[in-house]
């Protein structure tokens, strides 16, 4: 994130409660809900939340103006598909995880976190990290203010059949796999139940079901069915029970198919949709959540790595594929959210999937509404976060030009504020 040149210009404080006011002076001020930008505004937040939204007039003197005149401005960014916790992210070695310690682990976590924020997600859903819990530590750290990072909603870990596309895959033969690697590791119904009590006991938001095989896994297909759906319905029933939902990695049809009927709320990936699919998902009003720019990632930095020859072989099967689904599901009007699969592709890139989106279908306006109001929606949180508006939260992110017309200049910010807080300063 750039620095923004004489960004705040403070004023006289009239009293202690003054330094908990944060006045935004908006170039532009664009509305995902109605895909418009409206010219020289002024937000008012107060301890952390949108109090007001007015046209701008004269500097108040009330407290400090961040002077974003020169920018277009819209709420802070949302990513449902993030892997933060994990932190190290993709590499040659499948069993990468294995190498490094719980401190490692954490301490690059939440480095990823920070580059994620001031690349303009205030918001991320992260859908599962290898060793189990991992993110539910750093969501905490982050929000007692220890760590500098995004709002987490976090899964926990995986569940998973043991060894499928949830697991850790690729050790050396005669390698024990700890405990903390496999906490999500189930074979049936009862088993499922039983995994999610665990992970929601000790602090999941969300459960993430790998309904079939994965691309960046060893001896996993992803077109293959992994949990059949009586144990995906036993784990999304149960996330309902305790007050919560699943999401489900899906790549092939036969598994989007599955997780839809078994309840998930939104399909990951969904490479391998077909129109029955499709229209199976607009009919139960399930978004589809596709990351739909990283496979050239895959294709163009893992091919120079010298990634395992599966994995790109898998990458190469779906990338077109999903992306002909993103299109004709885009079509067809089903719910689709924004999601990037952070930490395949290097942390902080995650604005380069706008584009793609655009490309392969949306118009702007529906790409940014994607990664604000409507992902909103898919956390449950439309009232807290995704708009400029008065009671949510004071999470805004500054840009040069008009995203509206060119959305690719969403792939550099330059400005964030998180909460009422300048992201840093």
């Amino acid at each position: 994130m750039r620095l923004l040149a004489a960004a705040l210009t403070f004023a006289l404080f009239a009293s202690p409660a003054a330094a908990e006011t944060l006045y935004v002076h908006a170039g532009r001020l664009v509305d995902p809900l109605a895909g418009t930008a409206a010219p020289e505004q002024l937000v008012r937040i107060v301890d952390g939340k949108i109090a007001a939204v007015t046209a701008w007039t004269a500097p108040p003197t009330d407290g400090p103006v961040l002077d974003w005149s020169g920018y277009t401005v819209l709420p802070g960014l949302i990513d449902l598909h993030t892997h933060l916790a994990d932190g190290f992210g993709q590499t040659d070695d499948p069993a990468e995880a294995l190498k490094h310690s719980e401190g490692e682990t954490a301490l690059k976590g939440a480095e990823a976190a920070r580059i994620v924020l001031r690349s303009g997600f205030t918001t991320v859903r992260d859908v599962g990290a290898y060793r189990g819990l991992s993110d539910v530590t750093l969501r905490d750290a982050i929000a007692k203010g220890w760590v500098e990072g995004p709002r987490m909603v976090v899964a926990g870990a995986y569940i998973t059949k043991p060894g499928g596309g949830g697991a850790v895959t690729g050790a050396p033969k005669g390698t024990v796999i700890p405990e903390v690697f496999r906490l999500g590791e189930a074979r049936n119904p009862a088993e499922a139940r039983a995994k999610v009590r665990y992970l929601v006991g000790h602090g999941a938001d969300l459960i993430k079901i790998i309904a079939t095989g994965a691309v960046l896994a060893v001896g996993s297909e992803p077109g293959a069915l992994e949990l059949d759906e009586p144990t995906i319905k036993a784990a999304c029933d149960q996330a309902k029970a305790l007050g919560t939902y699943c999401i489900a990695h899906a790549h092939g049809a036969a598994g989007v198919k599955a997780a839809i009927r078994a309840g998930a709320r939104s399909i990951e990936h969904a490479s391998l949709i077909d129109d029955e699919g499709i229209a199976l998902a607009k009919a139960r009003g399930v978004w589809l959540d596709m990351d739909i720019y990283n496979g050239d990632w895959i294709e163009e930095f893992g091919t120079k790595a010298g990634w395992p020859a599966e994995y790109l072989r898998k990458n190469r099967e779906t990338t077109d594929v999903q992306r002909d689904g993103f299109r004709k599901a885009v079509a067809a009007g089903v719910k689709l959210s924004f999601g990037t699969d952070a930490g395949v592709y290097p942390y902080g890139l995650g604005g380069r999937q706008f584009a793609y989106m655009v490309r392969f279908g949306m118009t702007p306006a529906q790409a940014i509404r994607a990664a604000t109001s409507d992902a909103a929606v898919v956390l449950g949180m439309e009232r807290e976060v995704g708009q400029v508006a008065p009671g949510f939260a004071g999470d805004l992110v500054a840009v040069e030009g008009d995203p509206l017309a060119d959305v690719r200049v969403l792939e550099q910010v330059a400005g964030v504020v998180k909460g009422g807080k300048v992201v840093g300063r």
